[in-house]
This record gives structure tokens, sequence and C-alpha cells, in this order.
């Protein structure tokens, strides 16, 4: 798992000053980062499915983190794309303030490699330093070498 979260990480799939203000607006700027991504075989099919998941229940993960993602056959491989909003985006459905939201894409066939970097996101930012410096990162290379090296640190 070395390396496997700052792996799935682009500078240009990670905005830090999310220009959106709520839950919907957020979810959209986010993901039309991912809209060219080579992984992603059919952008409207997984953003259908990732609005469709986050119907179902909250993607709030408490500490300011939200976790939009999607099982869905139209990705080949894990994708991830970031925003960060300072003044933070109300999620109704979780009743919380998020700053951090990591959106996923995973292969319907690849359950297993969803839960090792949810749990991996949420070993990461569960630490209040951790999330400190992500919210500090001034560009997408800061953030991304800000991920790597708590993976480092938790041997992950």
């Amino acid at each position: 798992m070395a390396g496997r979260i700052s792996s799935l990480l682009d500078p240009t799939r990670i905005v830090l000053q999310l220009q959106s203000t709520g839950h919907d607006a957020a979810l959209a700027e986010v993901a039309q980062l991912l809209a060219r991504h080579p992984d992603v075989t059919n952008f409207e099919g997984f953003y259908a499915d990732l609005l469709a998941r986050d119907r179902l229940d909250t993607t709030c993960l408490g500490n300011g983190l939200a976790l939009p993602h999607a099982r869905t056959e139209h990705v080949r491989n894990i994708v991830m794309a970031v925003g960060r909003s300072g003044a933070g985006i109300h999620f109704e459905h979780g009743n919380e303030t998020v700053h951090l939201l990591f959106m996923l894409g995973t292969p319907e066939s690849q359950p297993g490699e969803y839960l090792v970097v949810l749990r991996a996101l949420c070993k990461i930012c569960k630490d209040a330093a951790n999330r400190a410096a992500l919210l500090a990162a001034t560009t997408p290379a800061d953030f991304i070498a800000t991920i790597a090296a708590a993976e480092t640190k938790l041997g992950l």
C-alpha cells in the first residue's frame, strides 16, 4: 500500500480553492476534474453513479472530510480528485461542514481496493496535524507531498 493514495493524486486534479459554496455545485466542480481522466470511460455515467450513491447516505467522515464515491462500471481503475474549501461546504445529508473533499471512482470489480484507500484516508485525516497540513498546503504538489509524508509516517 506504500504510496497508494499519493500515487492516485495528480496536481491537475486537485483544486485548493473551490469556487462552489453549495454541496451539489462542489460535487460537480470536483467531478469535472475527472472528466478527461484516461481511466474514466464514461464521465456522465460515472457522475450519475456518484450522485446516486451520494443520495443514499452521507459521505461525510467527520473532521471536515467527505468522500463522495461510486463503485461503477464507468472507470477502469480507481480515480481520485480533491477539492478544498477554506470557508467550508455544508453537506446537508450529514449536517456537516466539509473542508476537504476526496472524490473516488472505483471499478465495480475492485471493492477491496476502495476499502484500502478509504482506510488509509481515514488514518491520515484523523490526525489533526495532517489535516492542518492539508488545509495549509499552498500548491497541489505540496498537498500530494503532505499525503505522501503521512503515508510514510503511518507505514501505509
